[in-house]
Parts: structure tokens; sequence; C-alpha cells
């Protein structure tokens, strides 16, 4: 992993994505700062910086597709294919709907995902990891071999062991107490 890329990133994310206030967490934690990736990587150079940082963990664990659940994985994965693209590397995108969608092809996993291949669940910030696993479950039931989760931010709130319950290798670039400390706030 490129160590300039990231130490930018998390100066981006430190900058663009943090909030210190008190917050109930999409696992329904109560946490006293939250993290936005979302405002950081619709910045172009944040978009770049996640997508080449994510392509390496991609290679590393040689999957042939990406994706998680909407909303939060659309622009990370997004992010990752064009890296892929610019790096000449196959790599196919996708996301899971909290539900099924009732028209047209009523599909529960959208965008160019392939059943029996290596895939990998990713997501902006994991807590938990309960909607990458709940996204894990989707791939699954579809017919993908789901071996590895990536994440731009680690909160080291629980992720990582749930991960490794479900055999999943999991991998990040940073974690939020190095973004804390880039803005001054306390560890957790």
């Amino acid at each position: 992993m490129n160590a300039q890329h990231r130490a930018e990133l998390i100066e981006i994310l430190a900058r663009e994505s943090y909030f210190q206030r008190k917050v109930t967490l999409s696992s329904g934690k109560v946490s006293d700062y939250y993290l936005d990736c979302r405002r950081a990587i619709f910045i172009p150079r944040a978009a770049f910086l996640v997508g080449e940082l994510m392509i390496d963990l991609v290679r590393e664990a040689n999957v042939a597709q990406i994706g998680g659940m909407a909303v939060a994985a659309v622009p990370v994965t997004d992010a990752i294919i064009a890296a892929a693209y610019r790096h000449n590397l196959d790599l196919r995108g996708f996301f899971v709907r909290k539900e099924q969608k009732q028209h047209g092809m009523q599909q529960l996993i959208e965008g160019a995902f392939r059943p029996e291949v290596r895939t990998a669940v990713v997501e902006d910030a994991v807590t938990t990891g309960g909607s990458s696993l709940h996204a894990v479950a989707a791939m699954r039931e579809a017919g993908a071999s789901v071996v590895a989760a990536f994440s731009i931010v680690e909160r080291g709130e629980g992720g990582a062991e749930a991960f490794a319950r479900e055999k999943l290798d999991y991998r990040f670039i940073c974690t939020a107490d190095e973004i804390r400390a880039t803005v001054g706030a306390p560890s957790s």
C-alpha cells in the first residue's frame, strides 16, 4: 500500500468526514463521533486514492468481483473498479439492495454480479460488520464465493471479529483512531 497515498487519504477523511458529536450508528451503537466517508469519496482526489489503495487489497485477495450494501458500498465499489480499469485488471462491481426490487428484474443484487466467482464485500467504514455481513449472506445465497472483506476505515468495534467468524480475510486502509489522531481527538 502506497504510504504517501494512505497518509493523504487519512488527511482528507479527517478534514471532510470526521464529526465530533454523539450519534447512533447503523449498528445501533451510540458513538461520540461519526465518520461520513461519502463526504470524502465524492471528492475526485479521495475517490482516486481509495481506488488506488483498495486495488492492492483486491490483487492480494485474488477476487474477481466486489460489492456491498447500497448506499455506502456504491462509491467505494466505483472507485475500485475505476482503479481496476487504470491497472488493466479484470474486475466486476455490483451492489446489494436492502430489499428485493419490486419492479423490473426484481433483483436483490444489481450490477455486474456473477455467481461462483471469488468475491469481496466492500464498505466505507466498519463498526460491527453487520451491514457487510447482510450483503455477504445475499451474495452467498446468490452463489458467490465470498472470501474477503475490505473497508476504508476500521472503527475497532467488533467488525474484524465478525468477519473472522465468517472466514473472511479482512483488510482496511486505516483505522478510526488514525483519523481521530489527525484531527486531535482522543482515541477510543
